[in-house]
């Protein structure tokens, strides 16, 4: 899939931040890619570029539009269809990572074809994957696993891969989000895989590499989340981590869009080592990386160090104090 730059991001009229995570990230990770955002009317969400209409994105460059949101079920509401059809006009293509396929609807499939343009589901591959084997194959492999839906998953896999780069260790990035494939330009999107193969898509995104060598892999959902958990428990059968990170928002009391508790750090520690031993024994929990985000400095640090202590394992929040202590750890039992 090669999506042209730069991006305008399109943000539509979500209620909250969270639902524009996918905006954020590239704005995050890529903010080169990346010439303005645009927001309609009751947007409740900011990626802190600057507001532009369409017509000054297509004049300042912008080869995509990227539907930069993400929501429960995936889907398009129809009064941004206008707005994509728009975008087509000014010549610019579109990109989306939702479930509901552009050129399903009928409106942006004609305008697309009369101007030329490409609709960009990322969501979705023409790969066919295998059903997952649980062979153990050559290299490592660390996973993001969580205590809920979005609480630092990419961003902490993309931080351990930077700072494994940094220090010579060989590793790639691997994502398995629309957000993921957008900042890294590849990967899959496992919530779009047919059930039966999510395993087999994680192994082939993951395939065997040299003994030294880390992918270090995106997770998705939790294990312990009744809408998610499938996708969740494929990945990490799959993935075969040898280690994993514990991803956690510590503000939260209920998983994200259900009323269902949050679970413990432990309790995610132990489901995680139980599940994953069946495609590999000897997996082992590395690290928490906690999102103080929305915490004082002095409180986060303070936490960062309780939780540290409890648990007997390095913990970081990736962007507030970076992710050295878990890759010290990586470095220390893996290659020493």
């Amino acid at each position: 899939m090669d999506i042209a730059k730069p991006y305008l991001l399109f943000l539509g009229d979500v209620k909250d931040q969270l639902a524009a995570k996918t905006a954020q990230g590239v704005v995050d990770w890529r903010p080169d890619w990346c010439v303005g955002q645009m927001r309609l009317e009751g947007c409740k969400a900011d990626c802190g570029l600057k507001d532009v209409t369409i017509a000054e994105a297509a004049a300042k460059g912008a080869k995509t539009m990227v539907v930069g949101v993400a929501n429960a079920g995936g889907v398009l509401p129809d009064h941004w269809v206008a707005r994509i059809v728009e975008a087509l006009n000014q010549g610019l293509d579109v990109a989306t990572g939702l479930h509901k396929r552009l050129g399903t609807i009928p409106e942006i499939a004609e305008a697309a074809k009369r101007n030329g343009r490409k609709l960009h589901d990322v969501r979705y591959t023409d790969m066919t994957f295998a059903t997952g084997k649980g062979t153990k194959r050559p290299g490592l492999r660390l996973l993001a696993v969580g205590t809920d839906c979005s609480v630092g998953k990419k961003y902490t896999t993309l931080a351990l891969d930077k700072e494994m780069r940094a220090r010579g260790m060989k590793s790639d990035f691997r994502a398995t989000g629309q957000t993921g494939v957008l900042i890294s330009g590849r990967g899959i999107a496992l919530d779009a895989v047919i059930a039966d193969f999510i395993a087999g898509a994680a192994e082939w995104l993951s395939p065997a590499n040299d003994a030294d060598h880390w992918d270090v892999i995106e997770g998705q959902g939790s294990l312990f989340h009744p809408s998610f958990a499938g996708v969740t428990l494929g990945l990490l059968h799959g993935a075969q981590p040898d280690a994993f990170v514990v991803c956690h928002e510590p503000t939260r009391t209920k998983m994200r869009g259900v009323e269902h508790a949050l679970p413990s750090i432990a309790d995610v520690i132990e489901r995680t080592i139980v599940e994953g031993r069946l495609t590999n024994p000897k997996i082992a929990c590395v690290g928490i990386a906690i999102n103080t985000e929305h915490l004082a400095e002095k409180d986060a640090l303070a936490l960062l160090e309780r939780t540290g202590k409890e648990h007997g394992l390095p913990s970081v929040d990736p962007i507030r104090t970076g992710t050295g202590p878990i890759v010290d750890l990586l470095q220390k039992r893996y290659h020493a």
